[in-house]
């Protein structure tokens, strides 16, 4: 009689880990959470966020405060480069304002990976308030080592 092989769970696809991965993240994300963000969609490279602007994040010129902004956008690009199981922080992030974001607005950033190499990472991230650009940001990821999530196991049947 021969030992049946290891029997091995199922591969999360991309986007269920992608998924498992936000769901870690979002756990201990007290920064985001605190200025009333939504994770609206995630996928493998790609994150979208969402925020409504607030009295407190309103500046003297009444308009979104731009670290409130960028913040957003941060966030977004934080959950698209963490999506591979793959502890990842920023290197550097840098942002263009292009229209203001108004009190009430909600808006969203939409994160996307342009190329992901090695340890290193190019993520855009376009913020928006219905069809009008808000802002857009460029983040430079590097990897730490270290997982969000648990690696698949082996099942022990």
């Amino acid at each position: 009689m021969t030992a049946a092989a290891p029997q091995t769970q199922a591969e999360p696809s991309p986007d269920q880990l992608a998924r498992a991965c936000a769901d870690a993240m979002w756990a201990n994300d007290h920064a985001s959470k605190a200025l009333g963000m939504e994770i609206v969609e995630i996928g493998a490279g790609s994150a979208t966020l969402a925020m409504t602007v607030t009295t407190d994040m309103v500046n003297g010129h009444g308009i979104a405060h731009g670290g409130f902004i960028f913040t957003l956008a941060d966030s977004a690009f934080a959950y698209a480069c963490n999506s591979y199981n793959d502890s990842t922080v920023a290197a550097q992030g840098a942002i263009t304002f292009i229209r203001p974001g108004k009190l009430g607005a909600r808006l969203v950033a939409a994160a996307r990976e342009v190329s992901r190499s090695g340890r290193s990472g190019i993520y855009d991230v376009r913020v928006t308030s219905g069809s009008t650009v808000i802002a857009e940001f460029r983040g430079h990821s590097r990897s730490i080592g270290g997982t969000l999530v648990p690696p698949q196991q082996p099942d022990p049947r």
